[in-house]
């Protein structure tokens, strides 16, 4: 990731400026106004896909030429399905309900008054990304619908694609009337580094990381603007005793679907000792024919030589490829001590056939969302329900879990009075 160039330039600051000034005007606007920007974006993309894909095949060439690891090349190249995919989240985007100034109980009452509480927008929002092109225009949708204005600052490796479709986002917002400043793009040209954007609190509100967790953690580090923390991999399998082998690796591989990036993907796998099958073999061969690479704890590769050692540090880190390692635990209690201490927190599952057993994980284990015999894979645009999401947060502070819509207001109490003393 090679975000951060140099310092004190002030390109974020007029950025920020420009932003703040639009976010004035954008929370005041009608739904139907916003919906409409959303629905135009949509279309705007739609026609600009040649225009995309060729400014992404000059960032795919110049990464190549600068030995860019693979995994950044995957989340990098774009495609028709996952430029049309875009689009199709665009669209729902815009086709829900608006997600501002619906009412709600106050949670308390003033004498000769009556209060209730309304969903806002935040504000400004900065969203910076590690490749990912398609999502900064997925993020555009999400703040234009709730009302926020966004800046966006992705890494240099996606310079050209991140550049079109900032161009065709911000063409499309003008057309439909909204103020320009609604979305921002902060390039490698400006010189900017993520400190001098994620510093701006006079003007944003809100910083959204999106990549390796290095960067969330850069981003943690430096802001002085509250931050949604966004999560991706390291997620844990617990496998109960007298569970089904094939359950398991369904879930194994269905949690791997979500591409390009693997945010709810299962990457560690306890297995309580006394349930190892002789048949766990036939599952890891069937996960290497798959494209898996699997690893174990010391004492399985001392029962089975074939798998490579997990070394202690990848307990607690993200491959973010298709690697599964597997560990002995002796109870419960001890998966889910170990789950407490070294899982990303935002994802973690059971497979288990005993309703105590899942209720004590579920309670236990301190994770956003936990997953009882069922995937954790994860869907921005899910076919069921009216949400749509853009990532998983582990953090216990703004929102936690599933990143939506709602996730992006504030709430307003409003007292409103009959003019008495």
């Amino acid at each position: 990731m090679t975000v951060e160039v140099l310092d004190d330039y002030p390109e974020p600051i007029t950025s920020a400026q420009r932003a703040y000034q639009a976010s004035l005007k954008l929370g005041l606007t009608k739904g139907a106004d916003r919906s409409r920007a959303v629905l135009a974006m949509a279309q705007a993309l739609e026609r600009s896909f040649d225009d995309i894909l060729e400014a992404n095949t000059l960032d795919l060439e110049a990464s190549r030429e600068m030995a860019v690891p693979d995994l950044i090349l995957d989340w990098l190249k774009l495609t028709p399905t996952r430029l049309e995919t875009t689009v199709d989240i665009l669209q729902r985007l815009g086709e829900l309900s608006d997600p501002l100034r619906r009412v709600r109980n106050a949670d308390y009452q003033l004498e000769d008054s009556q209060s209730y509480s309304q969903l806002m927008p935040l504000g400004v929002i900065a969203f910076i990304y590690e490749a990912f092109p398609d999502l900064g225009a997925i993020a555009a949708g999400f703040c234009i619908k709730t009302g926020n204005t966004l800046i966006l600052k992705g890494s240099t490796e996606a310079s050209h694609s991140n550049a079109a479709i900032a161009d065709v986002l911000q063409n499309a917002i003008a057309e439909v009337g909204l103020p320009s400043g609604c979305v921002e793009l902060i390039t490698a040209e400006h010189g900017a580094s993520v400190r001098d954007l994620v510093t701006q609190d006079q003007y944003v509100n809100l910083v959204i990381p999106y990549g390796r967790s290095s960067l969330v953690q850069q981003v943690m580090r430096q802001s002085t603007c509250p931050v949604l923390k966004s999560a991706m991999g390291n997620c844990y399998l617990y496998w109960s005793l007298n569970s089904s082998l094939e359950m398991v690796r369904w879930m194994i591989m269905d949690s791997h679907q979500s591409e390009p990036d693997p945010v709810n993907a299962i990457e560690k796998v306890l297995i309580h000792r006394q349930a190892l099958p002789s048949s766990l073999a036939v599952l890891w061969n069937s996960l290497k024919e798959k494209g898996f690479e699997i690893k174990g704890d010391a004492e399985l590769v001392e029962a089975f030589p074939q798998l490579h050692l997990a070394k202690e540090n990848e307990w607690g880190n993200a491959y973010l490829t298709r690697t599964v390692a597997f560990k002995l635990v002796d109870s419960l209690e001890g998966a889910i001590a170990w789950i407490n201490e070294y899982s990303s927190g935002h994802a973690d599952c059971i497979m288990t056939e005993s309703y105590q057993e899942s209720r004590q994980f579920a309670l236990g284990v301190n994770s956003a969302s936990t997953y009882i015999n069922a995937s954790p894979r994860f869907s921005r645009n899910p076919s069921r329900g009216d949400s749509v999401f853009l990532g998983m947060s582990n953090q216990k502070g703004h929102r936690r879990g599933f990143i939506s819509l709602e996730t992006l207001t504030t709430v307003k109490h409003i007292v409103q009075g009959n003019g008495r003393f």
